[in-house]
């Protein structure tokens, strides 16, 4: 990535890694994902996607996340996201509590 997308997917991965410390980060459908444990993809948390003009972050399970922002977007089964065009639109507050929600998910 370059320029303002470069600087949106560092921080995300920063919140990422501080929050999945153990998860496993690989490329897996074209994309930057971190699933639990070390098999990538078996148990996925949330992902990264860059496009021309933003970079998408998005929750496997992100519809069961409480979201009391409301910059949550519903997607395709339980996934949500949300499109970031800038890197101070990363709430670092509250990205981790929903990354923590998404883990709770899918470890209780």
């Amino acid at each position: 990535l370059d320029g303002p997308l470069r600087d949106i997917g560092e921080r995300a991965r920063h919140v990422i890694d501080s929050v999945l410390p153990e998860g496993s980060g690989a490329v897996w459908h074209g994309h930057p994902a971190w699933s639990l444990g070390d098999k990538p993809g078996r148990t996925p948390v949330c992902l990264i996607k860059a496009y021309t003009s933003y970079v998408t972050f998005g929750l496997w399970r992100g519809q069961d996340v409480p979201d009391p922002s409301g910059r949550l977007v519903a997607g395709a089964r339980r996934m949500a996201s949300v499109k970031l065009g800038r890197a101070d639109e990363i709430d670092p507050a509250l990205f981790s509590a929903w990354l923590r929600h998404a883990v709770a998910l899918e470890t209780t």
